[in-house]
């Protein structure tokens, strides 16, 4: 839909990280409450066997950055609008016919897929209690597989008519619908809530709650497309007519790449269910890393983007890879202290987060070095998709691919492994290795493609700015200790205190460290919080 250009960059990610940040807090509150009310007990671990192919689906078709939402942008952007409403209405049908038959055969086949993604359930009774939960729950959320395609198509019909607010907060809806169905739950049952012969009724309430949070999502921004002109539920058939074709020549390619980033999760999730409750703790785990991942990842990558790809002929690769290092460096100045001070705090963090209700101690002692295993690969996540959308700018989305389809093997090969040695917390770091390997790939192949890279110039600031990170881990460490045994450990007040010390005094002596490297990024990162917060 050709417009004038009615935001700034810096607007779009300012809104985008917003929405982004009140979503993410909802869902932590969501998972707050599933852990209050769970621990890490079947239900919730069955949930997160019967999500997997569900949720990748609802991650790969209806997600920010998803290839339904980058087709769609792509092409209504150089539509006029009166053209949107048919192209939307022809690909909604199309889409949403081929994902209706998924639907059916996930429904009819959720038991042997149950199997394939938890193959280790069926060898103890408990676990086949987990497997039998998990197969109604599957059954249940099978229906996100259209919900999934209809999110990212309306996500991205929003995001061309320069609508970022809604689509960016609608996950909130979601999660604000199971966590109605756990309240209602609790008042229902009480403290019997975590007696084992009520895991089936808990896991029905998670899928419950999460098809209708889904449903919820989806009806919000179709309401919004409605009153924008942007289409309604009519049914069109002419497949034929010009843009669909051109939407699924972004989307096919785009759909597979994303795809193969979701199967490493599916791997680990079938070495996870060998191990007693390690679902449950790559989940809640997994939650607190994405949420300062996702925001972060959102501020740096939406303005980013656009400018990679008015760089790409090759008189302006000089200042491409300026950008690319912008990128990198930012992503090191942001990442590095964060992952330091999680793995400095993870204890006490996740006693924060979840430790009430079902969520005891023991739990506690289980998540935190998950936690610490995600922290460590914080850095290399992020740089890995800044160095993906450099290809993607460039036209080479086959050099991810097939690096990506490399990765799966190595995946495997590493949480054979390292699951021997660490357990749990393996089968992240195996995730952290494949993730480093991976940005190792696509800088080797950058450097062929844009005739050489500055590596002095790129390594000596991120190796500084880690160095750094290893001093701030070390205060912030320093720091817990000494307000532990000053204040004591109980108590959430207590607790919080800690943390804001800790975490502050770290923060301080990495900024302090930071401001003495002269790094052009460090004017730039604390430019834009000046301008953030004077508003």
């Amino acid at each position: 839909m050709t417009k004038p250009k009615t935001r700034s960059l810096i607007n779009i990610a300012g809104i985008v990280a917003a929405a982004t940040l009140i979503s993410k807090i909802f869902g932590l509150i969501r998972q707050q409450a599933i852990a209050a009310a769970f621990g890490v007990g079947a239900a919730v671990d069955a949930y997160n066997y019967a999500y997997v192919i569900p949720g990748f689906l609802f991650v790969l078709l209806g997600g920010i950055n998803g290839p339904f939402h980058s087709a769609i942008v792509s092409v209504l952007a150089k539509r006029k609008k009166e053209d949107a409403a048919p192209l939307v209405e022809t690909i909604t049908t199309l889409v949403g016919g081929i994902l209706l038959i998924v639907t059916i055969l996930l429904i009819i086949f959720a038991a042997p897929a149950t199997d394939l993604v938890a193959p280790g359930l069926t060898r103890t009774p408990e676990g086949q209690i987990i497997r039998d939960i998990a197969i109604q729950q599957f059954r249940i959320m099978a229906p996100m597989a259209v919900l999934a395609a209809l999110i990212g198509i309306g996500f991205g019909t929003l995001n061309a008519a320069d609508q970022y607010w809604l689509p960016s907060i609608s996950p909130l809806f979601s999660s604000l619908t199971l966590i109605l169905g756990l309240i209602g739950l609790t008042v229902h049952l009480g403290p019997n809530i975590t007696q084992p012969q009520y895991a089936l009724l808990g896991g029905l309430v998670l899928a419950w709650g999460t098809l209708a949070g889904a449903i919820l999502q989806w009806l919000v921004q179709v309401i919004a497309q409605w009153r924008a002109g942007l289409g309604t539920l009519r049914l069109r058939f002419n497949f034929n007519q010009p843009g669909v074709s051109d939407i699924l020549k972004i989307l096919g390619p785009a759909t597979f790449s994303s795809g193969m980033l979701q199967i490493n999760v599916y791997t680990d999730l079938w070495f996870a269910s060998f191990i007693p409750q390690a679902a449950a703790a790559l989940g809640y785990a997994g939650l607190l890393i994405q949420t300062p991942l996702g925001i972060i990842s959102n501020v740096l990558l939406v303005p980013m983007l656009p400018i990679f790809s008015r760089l790409t002929d090759p008189q302006d690769w000089p200042e491409l890879k300026n950008r690319i290092r912008q990128g990198l460096i930012l992503t090191g100045l942001t990442m590095l202290p964060l992952s330091a001070i999680m793995i400095a705090l993870a204890y006490p963090i996740v006693r924060v987060i979840y430790e009430r209700g079902a969520f005891n101690q023991n739990a506690s002692n289980f998540v935190a070095p998950v936690l610490i295993a995600y922290s460590v690969g914080m850095f290399v996540y992020l740089g890995r998709d800044v160095l993906v959308r450099v290809f993607y700018a460039l036209g080479d989305g086959e050099t991810p691919f097939r690096i990506s389809i490399i990765n799966i093997f190595i995946n495997v090969v590493l949480d054979y492994i390292l699951v021997k040695y660490f357990a749990a917390p393996g089968l992240v770091l195996a995730t952290v290795g494949v993730n480093a390997i991976s940005m190792i790939m696509l800088l080797f192949y950058l450097n062929r493609k844009l005739n050489g890279l500055p590596w002095q110039d790129w390594g000596w600031p991120l190796l500084t700015l880690t160095g750094a990170s290893f001093v701030c881990g070390g205060v912030t460490w320093g720091a817990l200790l000494a307000t532990q045994k000053l204040l004591g450990t109980e108590g959430l007040l207590i607790q919080l205190i800690q943390l804001c010390l800790a975490g502050g005094a770290g923060l301080a002596i990495f900024a302090l460290l930071a401001t003495q490297l002269k790094l052009p990024e460090v004017d730039i990162f604390v430019a834009r919080i000046r301008q953030k917060l004077n508003r």
